[in-house]
């Protein structure tokens, strides 16, 4: 797995991830991504255009989503307590960029 970048956004509450993602085979992606993090996979949606999978990092639960038109990655928290776990998710992922 290898990062284009890592960047987080205190105000939406996400961290968001550029890689070459392939919608079609996500899990491709998505499953060494949420291994990296050490983060459990809960549950997978998806549709159309639009990935949505829900992930738990040691109690915290956390939204990896994926849209297909925009190419956009991230992950998300609906707390701001929370946060914090993001910023530590984003260390975490920093041997992955290149």
């Amino acid at each position: 797995m290898k990062l284009t970048s890592i960047k987080l956004d205190r105000e939406t509450l996400s961290l968001a991830v550029q890689s070459d993602i392939d919608f079609e085979q996500f899990e491709l992606f998505a499953e060494p991504f949420a291994k990296a993090l050490d983060c459990r996979v809960v549950e997978k949606q998806w549709g159309a255009d639009r990935h949505q999978w829900l992930l738990e990092f040691e109690g915290t639960h956390l939204q990896l989503h994926y849209e297909f038109y925009g190419d956009i990655c991230w992950l998300s928290t609906d707390r701001e307590d929370e946060f914090d776990v993001l910023v530590y998710l984003a260390e975490l992922l920093k041997p992955y960029q290149i």
